[in-house]
């Protein structure tokens, strides 16, 4: 069903400054995992925060860990020293460290608690060991985040398990944690491997439950599954979060990346130096969940565990805001000039795109929002900037071919061509309809920018309405003496991009 109408702030709340949350300062999550250690600092605790640093060190601490029962020394040593930097950057940084948390490894090992406690002792980092259920619970938190009323399944393939839930419709349902990983896995034959995967898949009989839904890849192993299948495509995004394939074609790449061996995918482009080793496994636990699951789509996630911790301390309402819209608003208010009269120009302009739906009009007013942010750029590189600086932000909660839409929008109110080389990704991210209703919009937002100046408040006195064939500017009162041909011309434009003719009535 299709909802028409305008559409508000998140949640019809009003905008909010950069950093707004529980927290102003850097917030840092280091995640000690079986085969990486990371650390992640994040701008502040909130619902648009971005990461300002990433670090990752693959040590390998489950490395042997089935055939010995304890962390691998040389990857203990090496996780201690990557702690022991860790914890000076985030000293020096002056951030919050609201969570060290240790996975599988970790958690099973016999030496994992001497390991843990030398790292509090040395490090002076607290290290929280998770349960399976909790680090599935915070990985599916991590998919909501970037996804809110995810449906189907969440899937987080590590160095040394599986996460699966089953989400509904943005709740978390069944999970469970299985004894399925590279590291776990590698001394495992072929065929004995395929029995081990369907064994521990066998257990969960509720997977089915989620067929027909999508399933939310989440890991750097399959994140190097999407990054292959962009490359061979020649995908003109480089984004991984978002990316989506149907399940034919995930089930097929899948099964081709499976039966290499190493020599064989060091000839393909995309394949990360790292991944090479245990990206055939990733692949094939990737194909048999499928088999069972039977996914409409696959959606590669960039958020999982990490981001789900910062999720999970935001309060209800942080939490409700919609991810894009709230990352929009505080781009607005870091870089725009008129931040506030974004609110005001969706307003204006919603009558003009009537039969817009609740996306479309989603879509539109981060268009509004964002519709300032390239002020500062040289007027001939204006549109260019905007374009590349939206299509490629870290956002999340939007699609890619809703941040097309988005780009193209806001480019085109800085007079972009389509025919402009740096325009391709739109042309093939975006159906023509799409394009011509982007630039539609960028036409009136760059009327509604030249009509007040950005000036907020003059809007409302100069109603702009289609009225048959005619596209008409209504100048009443005050409002008159802001008619000029710079107004004029952008109405002209405006009008043409709608297949109407424009024509300014002052009362």
């Amino acid at each position: 069903m299709t909802a028409k109408g305008s559409l508000r702030l998140a949640n019809g709340q009003a905008p909010v400054a950069p950093g707004t949350g529980s927290s102003t300062r850097p917030v840092a999550v280091i995640d000690v995992g079986s085969n990486s250690v990371r650390l992640v600092v994040f701008e502040a605790l909130s619902r648009a925060t971005t990461p300002i640093f990433n670090e990752k060190v693959l040590c390998g601490l489950g490395r042997g860990l089935a055939q010995t029962g304890r962390l691998n020394p040389e990857g203990r040593d090496a996780a201690l020293a990557t702690l022991n930097r860790f914890a000076s950057l985030v000293q020096a940084m002056k951030a919050d460290v609201i969570d060290v948390v240790a996975t599988a490894a970790v958690r099973e090992a016999k030496d994992g608690p001497d390991f843990v406690a030398r790292v509090e002792a040395e490090c002076g980092l607290k290290i929280q060991i998770l349960s399976g259920t909790e680090e599935a619970r915070l990985a599916a938190q991590g998919v909501l985040s970037s996804l809110p009323g995810a449906d189907g399944l969440m899937a987080d393939l590590g160095g040394g398990s599986l996460e699966v839930v089953r989400l509904e419709e943005g709740s978390l349902r069944d999970q469970a944690t299985l004894p399925l990983g590279p590291l776990r896995t590698a001394a495992v034959g072929a065929r004995a491997l395929v029995r081990t995967i369907d064994g521990a898949l066998g257990d969960l009989p509720w997977l089915k439950d989620a067929r027909g839904g999508s399933f939310h890849a989440v890991g750097g192993a399959w994140r190097a599954i999407a990054r292959v299948h962009m490359a061979q495509e020649r995908y003109p995004l480089r984004i991984v979060h978002g990316y989506t394939l149907e399940r034919a074609e995930a089930e097929r790449v899948a099964s081709f990346l499976s039966k290499l061996d190493a020599d064989a995918l060091e000839e393909l482009d995309g394949v990360p130096r790292s991944r090479a080793g245990t990206l055939p496994f990733s692949a094939l636990v990737l194909a048999r969940l499928l088999k069972v699951v039977r996914p409409k789509v696959v959606v590669f996630c960039g958020h999982g565990l990490r981001e789900g911790l910062i999720y999970d301390r935001l309060d209800a309402a942080s939490r409700s805001l919609d991810p894009f819209i709230a990352a929009a608003q505080d781009s607005a208010w870091r870089t725009g000039r008129f931040s506030v009269h974004a609110e005001e120009i969706e307003r204006w302009i919603a009558p003009l795109f009537e039969d817009a739906d609740t996306e479309e009009a989603r879509l539109r007013f981060a268009a509004c929002l964002l519709s300032d942010s390239a002020w500062r750029w040289h007027p001939d590189y204006r549109a260019e900037q905007a374009f590349i600086s939206i299509l490629h932000a870290p956002y999340v909660g939007v699609s890619h071919a809703g941040r097309a839409f988005v780009a193209t929008a806001v480019a085109a109110r800085y007079g972009a061509s389509l025919s402009e080389k740096w325009m391709t990704p739109a042309r093939r991210l975006l159906p023509r309809p799409a394009v011509q209703t982007a630039r539609a919009l960028g036409a009136a937002l760059d009327l509604a920018n030249t009509l007040t100046g950005g000036t907020p408040g003059l809007l409302a006195e100069a109603p702009v309405r289609k009225r048959g064939k005619i596209l008409e500017l209504v100048l009443a009162g005050e409002s008159r003496r802001l008619d000029g041909e710079a107004v004029r011309r952008r109405l002209d434009t405006l009008a043409r991009e709608i297949r109407l003719e424009g024509r300014v009535r002052t009362e």
